[in-house]
This record gives structure tokens, C-alpha cells and sequence, in this order.
């Protein structure tokens, strides 16, 4: 009892703090090389296949200049001063992808029309017909053609709701015939537009070559057909040179070269349109302006005539003459700066630095206007009035002038617009497909594969707490009586049994050979053997000759242990008997080729005598008592004395009673019949049974004061995790 609670507190005391052995994870790896290997390779075909069915995707790129300045025309610096942007790099990407072009290249392209053959199993992918030859003719966009079929779409309007939604073209009687979900929209001849009843599907069909497959043809949403092309679509600066890359990848290389043209084109020519659209608001403003300007220049001119006539003719002093061409200056100097003022207003606010500027230099002309006003106030009443009106003339002529030349300007500005960006590079599709790469596939997807086994074998050795070592038990405490190996022949002849046992009726007979009867010198019989010289020490103190083989749940292989170690100390010559006392599931019958129905729960039943239930078998020193039918009430039943007094009797009449139980985290049994036993062995499984199991195992006995001698590490495999020798077991099958 003390032995076993020192026991049970040593493993659980070690069991607590797990510690990663590397060297043991690398034997994981080692060990299951085979599923490493195999996954790998599944993974790497897996991958050519892929790589060989996957559409290739290819990669065109265009070169776009954004000048930071307008070029402007030659001869005009004030105009093109008046015109001069400094232009954002990042704006003008913006603008790039901007629904502004991506909208007139589609419509230009014809992008939202989407055509394709009708296929969509796997296998009708890989039946398609061939490509058209590379010399044919073939549509960018709303078309499609390979070596059967040809369609090239001009025109297709749909409404809203159906937006996204798909028909399909077939040929009947010679024409094409437009269908929606299986309802016919139209047909007409080629060259005639299909035409649904109501006029809101319209749908004409340039070219038609029918190949006999039906075609499916889309209008996407706007939103849609702009989302798939930026999709696609990649703007970056080149460092801070001006320069814009403009990339664009897909499965085709003509749809990419007309993407990236058709981008180019459009955007140069809104920027020129744009830098067109200041000029051309310019010429409105002074258009305006001349009619007025010319009314008031003959005003003018008529008032001055006038008063020369009233006033008879009136020669001007020196003086004033200089006062009049100073006064005219001004003038005409404050009016330009009113209509640049005008101009400005339409680009910029009050608070801008420009329109700050302007003010200040009109405000300072108004001043030394004034002044020179005080000066002329001074001249005689008829020289100021003769000044003053031919102030006016010349004032307004000069502004009429320059209002003629300034337009003049403009026209010629405009019509030698050329924008602030230019194409450096047209669009070049690069031949060979960006992606994917083959051989770069292939390896990340074997490195994978053999990664992610490898992982799976770790994480599954890591979350294992089966035991697999004899070692592992000793350290913890538990004294193992024995390591047996696990016995191919002995597999293969209980595979046999359960294919018969499927093969036949349920309550017809299967046994199960006995390992020491078909194949003495197995490894596992040889470990039985040593198992036999341990007990024979083991038991010398024993209280009686009864062993009780426990454990701790089911499918530990206890009743194999009990059949082959009795069946070979009856091959020593002693007098042997074993018992099936788990009357619920016991099969240790079929070892023996014998029945179960009178056994060890008919006796406590006292429904059979002794001497009924005890069979023999082919070994004259072995005998046998199977579990019975399986009774309401099995732990009752060893309870009663009837129990302990046929254990008394049997071990008189035996050298050894070796009774097979129960599992004990299962059921109480094996408590029970262990107070009778002089001694136990405990029978873990290698790699099912963990060590707390085994610890939750000995506690359950210890409680009910049943001493464990040791263990039994059964179906213990060779494996790189281990340190498992089997030289002595090699030895015992050599033929010298």
C-alpha cells in the first residue's frame, strides 16, 4: 500500500512538468518519413497539375511624362504665366484611375460586354476547341473566337434589373437567336439587330460564326466593369522623376495592350481639354467684354467731338499733353488690371496670393491717379474738359487694342494646346506569362506539403501523451515487469478472424489463434517467457498462486497477455488455469476455440457446478473458465462468497490461477477480485495509455488495497522514438 501511494505520487509529481525532447521530435520526423515523403509528392503533383491546367497571366506596362509645368506657345509669356499649374504627381495618378477615364475607356472598349463559350464542367474546359490561329482577326473585347466559333458584338442594351445577368446565343434556322433563362428574347439575320417585344434588350451581332457550342453573353453594371479594370490596373511614380508606370495584367495579351493604349490616349486627352477649357473660358469673359468696350470707345469719341465744336478748337499746352498721356497710362494700367481681376476671380479666392497681389497693384495705380487728378483740377476749366474727354478716348481705345490682341492671343493658345503630359512608352505586353511561375509553384508546393506533414506529425507526437517507453514508466516509479512487441503474425491472424467473423453468422464460433501455439519463437511469446522467470521471483512472497492481469481501460490487449503467458507456463510443465472474470465483455474463450455460455457467471449464479464450468483445452496443463453469459449484476456476483471460495479451491488444485479483468477506470471488478489475488500485474497499451491514466489506475487499487507488482508495456513498437532493443529477442530465432 505504501509502496503504491509513492508510486502514484512520483508520477504524478514527474508527469506535471513535461519537457520538449528535440532529439525525440527529429525521431518523430525520422519515423514518419514515409507519410512526409508521400504528402510531398501528392503535393507536388497536385501543384502540376495545377500549373498546368491554371490560365497564364501576362503583365503589359505604358510610360507616362507629367511636366510640372505647361508648355504653353511661344511669343505669349504673359498668357502662359496666367495659364502656369504646378501639376501633383499623386493627383494625376488619382485622376488615372479615376471613374472619370476608367468610364471612357470601357465605353470606348467596350469592356462591359462580356462574351464567352457556354462551359462549365471541368471537362468541358479541357475538350474546348483549339485557339483561333494566331494570323485570324480577333476581338479585344464584346467578341470571342477559336478555331469554330466567331462572334463580335457592336451594340448590346439591356435594363437594370438585368445587368449582370447572362444569355445565351444559339443558332436557329441560320441566325442567331438571343435566349433568357429559356425563353426566347429575339432573333434576326446578321447584320439586323435582335430585338426583344418590349424594345428593352437590343442586340446586334457584327460577325457570326457558329460553332455548334452556345455562347453566353453579359452586360456588367458600370460599377462592375469599372471595378474588374482597376482591378487589373496599376499607377505608380518612378522615385520622384514625374514619370508614371502604368502596369496591367490579365490572360490576354491583346485585351492588356488595348487596356493600357486606350488609358493612355484618354487621359492625354482630357488634360489637354482641360488646359483648353482655361483658354477657352478666357476668350468667353472677354467676349463680353468687347461689345461693351467698343460702345463706350464711341461714346467717347462722340462726346469729344461734340465739344470741340461747342468750344471751337482748343490746342493743348505742353504740360497738359504730358498730364493727358500720364493720366491715359494709368488708366489703361487700372482697366487691365479689372479684367486679369475678372479672370482671377473664376480660379482663385480673395485670400489667394495672386488675387492679394493684383489688389495691392491696382490700390497703388488708384493712388497716383488721384494725384494726378489734384494736378488737373488746377488747368483751366476748358483744358480739363478737353482732357477729360480725350482721356476717355484713349483710354478706351487702348483697352479696346489690347481686348482685340489679348483674344487674338488666346485663339492661338488654345489651338496650341498640348497639355502637361505626354506617352513616353506605348503599352508592351511582356511574352512570357508573369505567373504563374512553374517551377517556383512546384517547390512551395512540395515544401508545403512536407511542411505541413511534418507539422501535423509534431503537433500530433507533441498532444500524444500515450507512453512509449518502458523507460518512461520506470522513471516514473513503476517497476515493468515487461515490454512484449507487437506481434505482426498475431495482427494478421486476428484480421482473418474478424473477416470471418463478418463474413459469417454472429453467434457461429471465431477464434482467435493463440500466438504460442502458431508461432512459438515470435518476439512477443519470447517477452512472455521473460515475463514468466520475473514472476516466478515476484510471486515467492506471494500470499497465494492467484495472478490478477488488470487495466487501466479497454483494448490494452489484457486478454491476449493472459492466454499466450498462461499457454506458456503450462509449456513449462505447471498446472495452469485461467479465468475470464469480465462477464460483460470477456472474449478469452475464443483464444481457445471454446464457447462462453457456461462459465464463471453461470457458477456464482449456481447455475453450473465447478466442475461444469472448467474446460480444457489442447494443452493438457491449461485449463479454462469463460465469463458465462453475460449477467445483470457481474460486480455482485464476485462479491458473494461463492467467489472467494472457488478461488480457494482453485488454488489448490492449480500452481497457478491467472484470472484476465475488467478495465479498472471502467468498472469496479478488478478491486474486487484483487482482494483475492496474492498478486497483479497492471497491462498498458504502447502509445494508447498515458501515464496519467496509469496513475488514476494505481490510485483506483490503492484505495481498495490492492498491490500492484509492476507493469506490462504491451504492443511495443520499433520505432526511432525509442530506445526499444530487440537483440536478445533476434538472438532467440537465429538458427544456430
Amino acid at each position: 500500500m505504501a509502496e503504491n501511494n509513492s508510486m502514484k505520487r512520483h508520477l504524478s509529481a514527474n508527469d506535471a512538468e513535461p519537457d520538449i525532447d528535440f532529439a525525440l521530435l527529429l525521431a518523430v520526423l525520422v519515423e514518419h518519413w514515409l507519410l512526409i515523403a508521400s504528402t510531398a509528392v501528392v503535393a507536388m503533383l497536385a501543384a502540376i497539375s495545377y500549373v498546368m491546367f491554371a490560365t497564364p497571366i501576362y503583365k503589359g506596362d505604358a510610360l507616362l511624362q507629367v511636366e510640372q509645368k505647361s508648355s504653353g506657345v511661344p511669343g505669349l509669356s504673359e498668357l502662359n504665366q496666367m495659364f502656369e499649374q504646378e501639376s501633383s504627381t499623386a493627383a494625376e495618378i488619382e485622376i488615372l484611375r479615376s471613374r472619370m477615364i476608367l468610364r471612357e475607356v470601357i465605353s470606348q472598349l467596350k469592356m462591359d460586354i462580356q462574351v464567352q463559350p457556354e462551359r462549365n464542367s471541368l471537362w468541358g474546359k479541357m475538350t474546348a476547341p483549339d485557339p483561333a490561329p494566331p494570323f485570324l482577326p480577333r476581338p479585344a473585347f464584346a467578341g470571342y473566337r477559336d478555331s469554330e466559333t466567331f462572334i463580335k458584338v457592336s451594340a448590346f442594351n439591356v435594363p437594370d434589373r438585368l445587368l449582370g445577368r447572362s444569355f445565351k446565343i444559339i443558332e436557329e434556322k441560320g441566325q442567331p437567336a438571343l435566349y433568357f433563362e429559356g425563353g426566347l428574347v429575339g432573333t434576326a439575320p446578321l447584320g439586323k439587330p435582335i430585338i426583344s417585344e418590349d424594345g428593352s434588350v437590343r442586340l446586334f451581332i457584327t460577325d457570326w460564326v457558329f460553332g455548334g457550342e452556345p455562347v453566353l453573353i453579359t452586360r456588367l453594371p458600370e460599377i462592375a466593369a469599372i471595378n474588374r479594370l482597376r482591378g487589373m490596373l496599376s499607377v505608380q511614380e518612378i522615385g520622384k522623376t514625374g514619370m508614371l508606370s502604368m502596369t496591367a495584367t490579365g490572360p490576354d495579351k491583346q485585351q492588356i495592350k488595348a487596356v493600357l493604349d486606350t488609358i493612355s490616349n484618354v487621359y492625354v486627352l482630357q488634360n489637354i481639354e482641360r488646359r483648353s477649357a482655361e483658354a477657352e473660358n478666357s476668350l468667353a469673359f472677354l467676349g463680353k467684354q468687347l461689345p461693351e468696350i467698343k460702345e463706350k470707345l464711341t461714346a467717347a469719341e462722340e462726346k469729344l467731338n461734340a465739344y470741340r465744336l461747342e468750344s471751337e478748337s482748343v490746342d493743348l499746352t505742353m504740360e497738359t499733353q504730358s498730364v493727358l498721356e500720364r493720366s491715359v497710362g494709368l488708366e489703361a494700367k487700372i482697366n487691365e488690371l479689372k479684367i486679369q481681376e475678372g479672370e482671377i476671380a473664376s480660379r482663385f479666392t480673395r485670400e489667394h496670393p495672386t488675387y492679394q497681389t493684383l489688389i495691392r497693384q491696382r490700390r497703388s495705380l488708384v493712388e497716383e491717379k488721384n494725384q494726378l487728378d489734384q494736378q488737373i483740377k488746377d488747368l483751366p476749366k476748358t483744358q480739363q474738359e478737353i482732357l477729360r474727354l480725350m482721356r476717355d478716348v484713349e483710354v478706351t481705345q487702348q483697352i479696346y487694342v489690347g481686348l482685340l490682341n489679348k483674344t487674338q492671343e488666346l485663339r492661338i493658345l488654345k489651338a496650341g494646346t498640348v497639355g502637361s503630359v505626354r506617352i513616353i512608352d506605348e503599352a508592351l505586353v511582356q511574352p512570357a506569362p508573369i505567373k504563374p511561375k512553374k517551377s517556383l509553384v512546384v517547390v512551395i508546393a512540395t515544401m508545403l506539403g512536407a511542411g505541413a506533414a511534418a507539422g501535423l506529425v509534431l503537433m500530433r507526437s507533441l498532444l500524444s501523451k500515450g507512453i512509449e517507453s518502458p523507460e518512461k514508466l520506470e522513471e516514473q516509479g513503476v517497476s515493468v515487469y515487461a515490454a512484449i512487441p507487437l506481434s505482426e503474425h498475431q495482427q494478421k491472424a486476428e484480421r482473418m478472424s474478424s473477416l470471418v467473423k463478418r463474413r459469417k453468422s454472429s453467434k457461429g464460433l471465431h477464434s482467435i489463434p493463440l500466438l504460442a501455439d502458431i508461432d512459438p519463437n515470435d518476439l512477443a511469446i519470447e517477452a512472455l517467457r521473460s515475463l514468466r522467470t520475473s514472476l516466478h521471483f515476484a510471486m515467492m512472497d506471494a500470499s497465494n498462486n492467484i495472478l490478477m492481469v488488470a487495466g487501466p481501460s479497454p483494448g490494452v490487449g489484457k486478454s491476449f497477455v493472459s492466454a499466450n503467458l498462461a499457454a506458456v507456463l503450462a509449456k513449462a510443465g505447471q498446472k495452469i488455469l485461467v479465468i475470464d472474470a469480465d462477464m460483460r465483455k470477456g472474449h478469452l474463450h475464443r483464444f481457445f476455440a471454446r464457447g462462453h455460455e457456461i462459465g464463471l457467471s453461470g457458477y456464482l449464479s449456481g447455475q453450473h457446478t465447478k466442475e461444469e464450468i472448467i474446460l480444457a483445452t489442447e494443452d493438457d496443463n491449461l485449463h479454462l473458465i469463460p465469463r458465462g453469459k453475460a449477467p445483470p449484476n457481474p460486480s455482485e456476483l464476485l462479491m458473494h462468497a461463492r467467489f472467494s471460495n472457488l478461488m480457494e479451491e482453485l488454488s489448490d488444485e492449480y500452481d497457478l490461477v491467472l484470472i484476465d479483468t475488467p478495465p479498472i477506470l471502467a468498472v469496479t471488478d478488478s478491486a474486487i477480485i484483487g482482494q483475492l489475488a496474492g498478486s497483479s500485474l497492471l497491462v498498458t497499451r504502447y502509445g494508447v495509455n498515458s501515464v496519467k491514466e496509469v496513475d488514476a489506475a494505481l490510485t483506483r487499487f490503492a484505495q481498495n488495497n490492492v498491490e500492484i507488482k509492476g507493469a506490462i508495456l504491451n504492443c511495443m513498437e520499433r520505432r526511432a522514438t525509442n530506445e526499444y532493443s530487440y537483440y536478445a529477442y533476434e538472438y532467440s530465432k537465429s538458427n544456430d
